[in-house]
């Protein structure tokens, strides 16, 4: 018997404490990592929003992945080569994965951006956490508890509170056009892609598994980029233009990725979801301190409300 067995035949609890430990400090930087991949994503709608009139969306989606891969490629062409064999073994998820986020969720998000308003799009937009839990319990007989369904509706309240700049009535006013049920199934895609994350395969870690995406989701965003240019011709790149591709295919393509893929792993795809809520709140913190706008009244109450919402569903009371 080796030395490690001794050691666990007179502690046989010891092991399991001390992974159970390392998993509950796991959680806090879990969320931090969701809500700095929520911070960048903000970031996304803010830029795509700024270039729409320059970048079409499919050429905006490709460009992104594509000088996303070419950043990345660098630091995981070795792994992609030496897990080569995992990577065919899976190609099928992967490739869902990567339809699912990559393509599919970049392009309807931009095509939306580019047909709509913001504040319809982010109305749209609040439903994607509940989207995540459907699908959870549909897909995978999750329990959905009080507690969470609470907070839930305290997040999507305090929302609703700040679209309708503390005046619910204006909510029936709004009319919901093309670019909302774009924004709808590109929520539809990316709740799906949250789901399914527990599917992804173990063997690859997830720089591994990332690059892999970009790979299948930018070769299939290509065809649609030669589309899209045969008819709308090339686009004229401005510093502001090459400057948003930069920056999305940085944060909200490598790192956003990163950090959602690994706080889903650790806290769930329910738990992560509402994390979805803060990028209203983020969106006017980034108007407030880069453009110069001036923080409301109504967004305070609003924005205190996410944050209860986001408090119940992850931090009261245990794990769901």
């Amino acid at each position: 018997m080796s030395y490690e067995q001794n050691d666990f035949m007179k502690d046989p609890g010891g092991d399991q404490n001390t992974v159970l430990q390392k998993e509950n400090n796991s959680v806090p930087a879990a969320y931090f990592l969701l809500v700095l991949s929520v911070l960048f994503w903000s970031g996304n709608f803010v830029v795509a929003r700024g270039i729409h009139e320059v970048l079409q969306p499919a050429t905006l989606a490709f460009l992104r992945w594509a000088l996303a891969l070419v950043i990345f490629l660098p630091f995981t062409f070795r792994k992609l080569v030496r897990n080569r064999r995992i990577i065919i073994k899976y190609w099928s998820w992967i490739a869902v994965f990567s339809l699912l986020s990559v393509a599919g969720f970049s392009i309807l998000i931009y095509m939306a951006l580019d047909r709509t308003t913001v504040v319809n799009t982010a109305l749209v937009n609040s439903f994607y956490p509940v989207l995540i839990v459907i699908g959870s319990w549909v897909g995978f007989s999750d329990r959905i508890t009080l507690r969470q369904c609470i907070g839930v509706i305290a997040s999507f309240s305090g929302l609703m509170w700040i679209l309708s700049k503390g005046q619910f009535s204006v909510l029936l006013e709004l009319r919901f056009a093309e670019g909302d049920l774009l924004t709808l199934a590109a929520g539809a895609s990316w709740a799906l892609y949250s789901v399914l994350l527990r599917k992804r395969p173990q063997e690859l870690d997830h720089f591994t598994f990332l690059a892999a995406m970009m790979v299948f989701g930018t070769f299939c965003l290509f065809p649609i980029f030669l589309w899209e240019i045969s008819n709308t011709g090339l686009p004229r790149y401005s510093p502001q233009a090459l400057g948003g591709i930069l920056y999305v295919a940085v944060f909200p393509s490598i790192l956003s990725y990163l950090c959602w893929n690994k706080g889903v792993e650790k806290v769930g795809a329910n738990r992560a979801g509402i994390f979805v809520h803060l990028i209203p709140v983020f969106s006017i913190f980034m108007a407030v301190m880069l453009l110069g706008e001036r923080l409301q009244y109504f967004h305070i109450p609003g924005m205190a409300l996410i944050f209860s919402g986001i408090f119940l569903t992850t931090f009261v009371g245990g794990s769901s």
